[in-house]
C-alpha cells in the first residue's frame, strides 16, 4: 500500500510539472509521465522521434511541445545564474561541467562558493554521513544528496577540483596508485 502510494505521489508530482512547465492538459502531462519521462530535460533533449511515437503526439504536437521544454529551460536557467550571482558564487565553480546550476545553487547556499571552496569538501560534504549518538543512528545530510551522486562520482568531482586548483598533481596520483599496487603485492606475496 505505501508503495502504491508513493508511486501514486510521484507520478501526480511528474503530471503537475509538465502541465506547469509546458503549459499542457493533465492528459498530454500524464502520457509523458506514462512514457517514462520525468524531467523537463529529457522532453527537451530527446529526439523528436521518442515523443511522436506517443499515441496521440503528432509531429507538430511534438515540436511545440520539446520547444516549450527548451523555453522552460532557459528562463530557468536565467534565474538560476541570478541567484547563483546573487548567492556570490564565482564563475570558476562553473568549470566542473558535472555540476548543474541546481546543484552549484545548493553548494552557494551552504557557503561552498568557489572551487577552491568545493576541492576541500569531503565526500562526507557532498553525499551525507550516519554517526552514531547515544546508540542512536543519527544521519547527517549532504550538501547535494538530494541529487543522488554516489559516493564513487563524488570522489571523482572533488579530486577533479584539487587538480583544477593544483593542490593534486596528476602524477602523484599515478604515483600513489603505483605504490598501492605495489604494496599491494607485497601483501600477496607475504
Amino acid at each position: 500500500d505505501q508503495e502504491s502510494e508513493r508511486r501514486q505521489k510521484e507520478f501526480q508530482e511528474r503530471t503537475d510539472l509538465f502541465i506547469k512547465a509546458l503549459d499542457v492538459d493533465e492528459l498530454l502531462a500524464q502520457l509523458l509521465v506514462t512514457e517514462g519521462f520525468s524531467e523537463i530535460e529529457e522532453v527537451a533533449m530527446v529526439e523528436i522521434g521518442e515523443i511522436t511515437n506517443i499515441s496521440g503526439f503528432d509531429d507538430d504536437t511534438a515540436q511545440e511541445i520539446q520547444a516549450r521544454a527548451n523555453d522552460y529551460l532557459e528562463k530557468e536557467n536565467l534565474m538560476l545564474e541570478e541567484k547563483r550571482k546573487d548567492l556570490g558564487v564565482k564563475d570558476d565553480i562553473l568549470d566542473i561541467e558535472e555540476l548543474n546550476m541546481k546543484m552549484i545553487i545548493k553548494l552557494g547556499e551552504n557557503d561552498v562558493k568557489s572551487l577552491e571552496d568545493f576541492a576541500y569538501c569531503s565526500t562526507d560534504d557532498l553525499i551525507g554521513w550516519n554517526e552514531y549518538i547515544d546508540g542512536e543512528k543519527k544521519h547527517e545530510e549532504g550538501i547535494l544528496e538530494a541529487f543522488d551522486l554516489g559516493e564513487d562520482f563524488a570522489n571523482e568531482l572533488i579530486m577533479k577540483a584539487r587538480k583544477m586548483i593544483g593542490i593534486i598533481v596528476e602524477e602523484e596520483v599515478l604515483d600513489d596508485s603505483v605504490e598501492e599496487e605495489v604494496l599491494d603485492d607485497s601483501k600477496e606475496e607475504n
